[in-house]
């Protein structure tokens, strides 16, 4: 499968359509649009594109990864699936906005279907296998595209860095466990996805990462 990112500007989110080039259904994760403009910029590329969208998916419920969310799932009439052990985040994105100042109103996140780990995702003929990341939220999820060896790994993992374990569900042992386990684990050639700034690979952050030392 083919990945386009999207940088939005919600604490500078990266936010990923993951399309089957076969098929052209797509699956669009951690929806950060937030504001006409940004929605339209989405719209625009599915519609240039021909995509049909199949999911919106989540790999954590924090408000910049979920911003978009309802529009879409508006929009597109599709499923949206995050893991269980965050449906209290998305039940307080109001409170989340509030926590960093922002005064615009946000629904809370419904959740069509919840993410197990292991569970494959079929989009189109692509598959996306989650992989449970807990640590930065409890529900953390990395999407795990084995065939075209690529992990969108939510705000779990960056280069150089990791996930901040400050807000509410963060646990900072857990996090680094969970990235020593589960992620690590991948060949060192996997691209890595992050949340926020530029793609890395797993070879390069177990070599370079200064928190995983």
């Amino acid at each position: 499968m083919k990945v386009a990112i999207f940088q939005f500007s919600l604490f500078g989110i990266n936010t990923y359509v993951v399309v089957d080039s076969a098929t052209r259904q797509c699956a669009v994760i951690d929806p950060g649009m937030m504001g006409a403009e940004e929605e339209q910029a989405m719209v625009n590329f599915i519609s240039k594109h021909e995509l049909t969208v199949t999911h919106i998916i989540n790999t954590h419920l924090h408000l910049d990864h979920a911003v978009g969310n309802e529009f879409l799932k508006n929009k597109y009439n599709v499923p949206v699936l995050a893991a269980e052990a965050d449906l209290p985040l998305g039940e307080r994105m109001q409170q989340q906005a509030m926590m960093f100042g922002i005064n615009e109103k946000f629904s809370g996140v419904e959740i069509s279907e919840f993410l197990t780990d292991g569970e494959v995702i079929k989009i189109g003929d692509g598959e996306l296998e989650v992989i449970a990341v807990p640590g930065h939220s409890q529900g953390s999820v990395a999407l795990y595209d084995r065939k075209d060896n690529f992990v969108i790994v939510g705000d779990a993992l960056f280069q150089g860095s990791v996930g901040r374990t400050d807000l509410p569900g963060g646990n900072h042992a857990q996090l680094i466990e969970s990235i020593r386990k589960r992620l690590l684990t991948l060949p060192d050639d996997t691209v890595v996805y992050p949340g926020h700034g530029p793609a890395t690979t797993i070879g390069d952050e177990k070599r370079y990462n200064p928190f995983l030392k």
